[in-house]
């Protein structure tokens, strides 16, 4: 056995049984990131809004169909898109 044998063998160090668990596990790192990227949209529209809705009077919001007591939950169910 030469010295280059030792040190690059030539079998493959991957083989197609590690492969796909290893693009399974991308593919789910890809699909997460995507959900978390998604939360992070949701999160700040609903912040967003909070701020507009928040400034008006309770009258307003009454005719809008809002209550300052529940006004926080209320948008943040509205900008949830894990709910449906």
């Amino acid at each position: 056995m030469t010295m280059h044998q030792t040190l690059f063998p030539t079998e493959t160090a991957f083989s197609s049984s590690t492969a796909a668990p290893l693009a399974d596990w991308i593919r789910l790192a890809g699909q997460r990131i995507v959900t978390w990227a998604n939360t992070c949209a949701d999160y700040y529209a609903a912040a967003a809004m909070y701020e507009q809705l928040s400034g008006l009077s309770d009258a307003e919001l009454h005719r809008r169909g809002l209550s300052r007591a529940s006004l926080a939950w209320d948008i943040s169910q509205a900008c949830d898109r894990s709910n449906g």
